[in-house]
């Protein structure tokens, strides 16, 4: 009942050189050791790789820099995914002709305590969720394909959204 700050999640972020970045380094090692049994998790980064791919523009040169240096994502990707997974925290999406947002949720919110992260009255008045998975999404590539491919569900208030859904909330105040 208290949420001590000793009971919260920890994540240990090690900085390494450019060499050590896929496989750590000795320090690493000894950071494992001593965290061996604790519910912790470690990250192995390197500041200055990083650095230099935040300063790229495109995306390509950005995946090619990170393939010459052996990695297969930036530290940050790994660092927000290993938060969300800390902190049981997961991702869906609202798409619309103005804007399209990503909302992040616990995981097992039903779909209208999802809808009560975007405002009250949302949750207050939910009626139903319209719902599509995002790799449907991406994979047919609209909402019209989605719904042709039987990929477009209809969802009520007992619904568990997961992560990747794309919501169109249908609600009355």
């Amino acid at each position: 009942d208290l949420f001590l700050l000793t009971m919260k999640p920890v994540m240990y972020v090690c900085n390494v050189d450019g060499k050590s970045a896929v496989t750590g380094n000795k320090h690493v090692e000894k950071v494992m050791e001593a965290l061996k049994g604790a519910d912790a998790e470690v990250i192995v980064v390197a500041g200055a790789v990083e650095a230099e791919i935040a300063e790229l523009e495109s995306e390509a040169d950005r995946l090619e820099f990170l393939k010459d240096a052996g990695l297969s994502e930036p530290g940050v990707d790994k660092m927000v995914r290993a938060a969300y997974r800390m902190l049981n925290l997961q991702t869906f999406f609202t798409v619309g002709p103005k804007e399209i947002r990503a909302w992040t949720i616990r995981k097992g919110m039903t779909a209208p305590q999802a809808a009560g992260v975007i405002h009250s009255d949302l949750e207050r008045g939910f009626i139903r969720a319209e719902v599509m998975k995002y790799l449907d999404f991406v994979t047919l590539g609209s909402e019209h394909a989605c719904k042709e491919a039987g990929k477009f569900y209809i969802e009520g208030k007992n619904y568990i959204v997961d992560d990747g859904d794309i919501l169109h909330i249908r609600f009355n105040v």
